[in-house]
């Protein structure tokens, strides 16, 4: 049986990963492995009155997520694919890169926002921390293209 890590973040290429990761666990008879990580607002010390909110903000996010991861393997599981769902708070490079080691992942399926090299190279791209760390097979999903204009 195989498995497949899905790191998901709730934005519009999620569907698409979770279409994907679905695909692959029919293929080889494998299971799905939802996870979710929350991240907490990184915060400077202009913003120290927000700080007294980081755990009610983070503890809504939990709720968010494992509302949706729900919602996701009820869907699963009427497609008749094994899943289960993981939520973790921390840094997502890292997170993924381990979470996939820990589960025994055979293939990672994660989704790619399309964002401009300037933009990665400034914040930095999940993605690309992934694909560097990991030790299996890496299945991106591109953001869906937006058109040119004009």
């Amino acid at each position: 049986m195989k498995t497949i890590l899905a790191p998901l973040d709730f934005s519009g290429v999620t569907d698409a990963v979770v279409d994907e990761s679905a695909a692959l666990a029919r293929a080889f008879g494998g299971k799905i492995v939802l996870l979710a990580i929350i991240q907490p607002p990184a915060l400077t010390h202009e913003y120290a009155m927000v700080m007294e909110n980081l755990a009610e903000i983070t503890s809504a996010g939990e709720r968010n997520a494992a509302r949706r991861l729900g919602q996701i393997e009820e869907k699963l599981r009427g497609q008749g694919i094994a899943s289960e769902s993981i939520q973790l708070v921390g840094a997502p490079i890292t997170l993924i890169a381990d979470q996939a080691k820990k589960a025994g992942a055979d293939y990672i399926v994660m989704g790619s926002h399309g964002h401009t090299a300037l933009y990665d190279l400034l914040v930095g791209s999940t993605t690309h921390g992934v694909l560097m760390r990991a030790q299996c097979p890496v299945v991106v999903i591109p953001s869906q293209a937006k058109p040119a204009p004009g």
